[in-house]
């Protein structure tokens, strides 16, 4: 649990406009401050399933979160990534089929 002034540095420091407190960008901001403190927790505390079922819980609201935001505001999806040095997933590109390999082949042979 956050104290309130840890939340309202946070809220502070991720607001959108002047009475910002439940943007999508302050709320991934605070889940994941609370991520951080529970993997700390953790890691001394290794049997505590309940706290582990929680932060998986946290990181499941984050998750969701984070792909409303990429799907709504792709810039301030970016910037918060940034902000909060997030790791994401590549996307993973359409499977290649055999007429691309043939173009690609063809064009190193050109290149050579």
């Amino acid at each position: 649990m956050l104290d309130k002034k840890i939340k309202q540095k946070i809220i502070a420091k991720f607001k959108t406009h002047e009475n910002d407190t439940g943007s999508s960008e302050v709320q991934i901001a605070i889940l994941t401050h609370e991520i951080k403190e529970l993997a700390e927790h953790l890691k001394v505390h290794k049997k505590d399933q309940s706290s582990r079922r929680g932060l998986l819980r946290k990181v499941g609201e984050r998750r969701r979160l984070l792909r409303y935001l990429k799907k709504e505001n792709l810039e301030s999806f970016e910037n918060l990534v940034k902000k909060l040095k997030l790791k994401q997933a590549r996307q993973l590109g359409k499977p290649l089929e055999e007429a691309d390999i043939i173009e690609d082949a063809a064009a190193e042979e050109t290149v050579e």
